[in-house]
């Protein structure tokens, strides 16, 4: 038994030191601040269990992490130390009850409580008034001399205000990144695909250890007071509230939710009105802290080896957890979108316990690196709905490959996504289940079909009493179907057969608005309808045909031809025909012969003399057609000043290149025959 006790005590220890390193030293933890915290604890219950197994050297009984080679070493000369922990009301009213057992003390206590920051500890030194140093906790002894980069926080001053300045002044504190900040950060460096950090912790940290203080510079960090080291031919108050008080007269920030309560009771309250509070600050917290505020009764109290014996930390739920994902399936949305949905080994984060995640789109799983069987870390703050935050770096023989489903899982149509788009989308929209009811609703809508009486609600009532599946079924309803639902008489019930029977008579470019195909508009509708003239030439019509089209590009062409593949829209438009949907014969316009006829053009850039829109319409006046991106099939780009990536592109095709003087001189020169 002990020689097995022995062995789990050793294990404990590596893993803890493994994971002191990754987070304190590297900035880039393996496991949730919950798990660390657990582990740890097993340690302490096993090292007091069995105290002969206990040691000086045991990660129980340091602090923090090594220290980065690449900086020079400060040797702190009082400690820096961490904090103890309770987890309950009850862990919090022992802790009290025993420092006044110590203290010989039945007098209720006061507390300084404030914030438990989660960011990077570090000590500044004041040396009459000026900032002389900086170093980070390091190990509690010996810390990272990070001078040069601490001077570019801009709430932290480099000389002090006000009077009784003590000659040598030691404030120890948190460098955090504001959440605001830290979520602008990422996206601008997923964006460049650059490396994003883990949480703003890390953030923090990260961005005080850069070798080049001009990098520091450029991040949003903050700092806040919490306390004192050495303090040199001064007179500071006997309370521990009070010194905060001093340091922030003098020009130091401090947070604002420190305050002075009395008591386990008045900690406690402190502890619920900050854990309510805790969605709408502006820096991450992951606790609170008790200090008793008296100093001659901290000095009474002294330390344990790693921590005061007179302040302790009171965790929050955890708002990250580790689990296993287990699996993830694909939801299709109300307008086609199609989401993936981790489904997670159940876990118990956040105050509630968490078995679906989101995982919003294919390059999200990229981004991740995601993979069925991996241990993943979830996150749930408040309310706030739960997400993967990133996939922990462990190997498991059964992990294998997402695989991102190329049919609707709902009607089985084809999933299509457009290059450089992220959300894959089901082009089913007329049969497909999930989509039913927005695309009976926009069928009936006043700019398409109109059909007078049908709104939302009615709808959503016709679908639920399965009366209806897709807009064709609308013109086999009855009288007597209609008269049960809700709010809905005889004569209402008349009305909108009536209306349903009167929209049939329509126009082409309203029908082919009705069925809903994805970025096609009333414009759109109607020139694609004078284009085409009939519906069957539109089905048959290839993307080369469709970008023939004004106001057609390469990505709505794509959209078009989709949509009528699908056997299934192919089928109810079949059924909306059969059911007497008809409009009048579109003749076909006598055309001249257009100079610019079958030229692609760009505009990129600003013009001068005229803008791009009018640009755009005196081109397509003279039968050129204008499209909003670049491809090989361009014949000119017109660049205006200022002009960007499209002019880029153009040059690399080797697409001839105007400039507004060139392009008005081509236009006048029609104009002049």
């Amino acid at each position: 038994m002990n020689q097995s006790i022995a062995q789990k005590i050793s294990l404990l220890r590596q893993q803890i030191q493994t994971h002191n390193l990754n987070y304190y030293t590297l900035d880039a933890p393996t496991i949730t601040d919950a798990e660390y915290d657990r582990q740890l604890k097993r340690l302490r219950e096993l090292e007091e269990k069995y105290p002969e197994y206990a040691t000086p050297d045991s990660p129980s009984q340091s602090i923090g992490g090594p220290v980065l080679e690449n900086f020079s070493k400060v040797a702190h000369e009082l400690p820096m130390l961490s904090l103890g922990n309770v987890y309950s009301e009850e862990e919090l009213a022992e802790f009290v009850e025993r420092i006044q057992k110590q203290l010989k003390n039945a007098q209720t206590l006061s507390f300084c409580v404030e914030p438990k920051l989660d960011g990077l500890a570090i000590s500044l030194l004041y040396e009459q008034g000026k900032l002389t140093r900086a170093a980070t906790r390091g190990d509690g002894a010996i810390g990272e001399d990070v001078t040069y980069n601490v001077k570019t926080i801009k709430n932290i001053p480099h000389i002090l205000k006000g009077d009784n300045i003590p000659e040598r002044l030691e404030v120890r504190g948190e460098v955090v990144m504001p959440i605001a900040a830290f979520h602008a950060f990422n996206q601008h460096a997923i964006a460049k695909e650059a490396k994003s950090f883990v949480n703003p912790r890390n953030a923090a940290a990260g961005s005080l250890r850069q070798l080049d203080s001009n990098i520091t510079a450029q991040r949003p960090l903050a700092f806040y007071s919490y306390g004192l080291g050495i303090i040199k031919n001064g007179c500071l108050a006997n309370s521990h509230y009070q010194r905060l008080q001093q340091l922030k007269a003098w020009g130091l920030p401090l947070t604002t939710e420190v305050t002075l309560e009395t008591g386990a009771q008045g900690c406690f309250e402190a502890y619920t009105r900050l854990l309510q509070k805790r969605p709408t600050l502006p820096y991450e917290i992951d606790g609170i802290v008790y200090k008793v505020d008296d100093i001659e009764l901290q000095e009474q109290l002294g330390f344990i080896a790693r921590s005061p014996r007179w302040a302790t930390a009171h965790k929050f739920p955890a708002q990250e957890e580790q689990t296993r994902l287990l699996d993830v399936e694909f939801q299709v949305g109300r307008t086609g979108a199609i989401t993936p949905v981790a489904i997670l080994q159940p876990v118990f984060v956040g105050g509630v316990t968490v078995s679906r995640a989101s995982l919003h789109n294919a390059d999200e799983i990229k981004r991740l690196h995601l993979k069925i069987g991996n241990t993943v870390v979830i996150r749930r703050a408040a309310d706030v709905i739960p997400q993967i935050v990133r996939a922990l770096p462990d190997t498991h023989q059964n992990s294998k490959e997402i695989i991102f489903p190329t049919t609707c899982p709902i009607c089985a149509s084809e999933i299509e996504r457009i290059e450089d788009e992220a959300i894959a989308r089901c082009p089913g929209g007329l049969y497909c289940a999930a989509q039913r009811k927005e695309a009976i609703k926009y069928f009936a809508s006043r700019k398409a079909m109109n059909i007078d009486g049908l709104g939302e609600k009615v709808v959503e009532q016709l679908v639920d009493a399965q009366l209806i599946d897709n807009p064709a079924d609308l013109f086999n309803l009855t009288v007597a179907q209609l008269i049960p639902l809700e709010r809905m008489a005889e004569k209402k019930a008349n009305k909108l057969i009536d209306a349903i029977s009167q929209c049939k008579n329509t126009t082409f470019p309203k029908f082919l608005l009705a069925l809903g195909i994805r970025e096609v508009g009333e414009a759109t509708a109607k020139n694609l309808a004078d284009y085409f003239l009939t519906l069957e030439a539109l089905r048959k019509a290839s993307v080369e045909d469709l970008l023939k089209v004004d106001d057609v590009g390469d990505i709505v062409a794509q959209h078009i031809v989709t949509f009528f593949r699908q056997k299934h829209n192919q089928e109810v438009i079949s059924a909306l025909l059969a059911s007497g949907i008809h409009w009048p014969e579109i003749k076909a316009k006598e055309q001249q012969i257009q100079p610019l006829a079958g030229k692609t053009f760009v505009l990129t850039g600003t013009l001068i003399q005229m803008d791009r829109n009018q640009a755009k319409q005196a081109l397509q006046a003279l039968g050129a057609k204008v499209s909003g991106s670049v491809s090989k099939k361009t014949d000119y780009v017109v660049a205006g000043e200022a002009a960007g990536s499209k002019l880029s592109k153009a040059q690399e095709l080797g697409i001839t290149i105007l400039d507004e003087v060139e392009m008005l001189n081509l236009l006048n020169s029609f104009k002049a025959n």
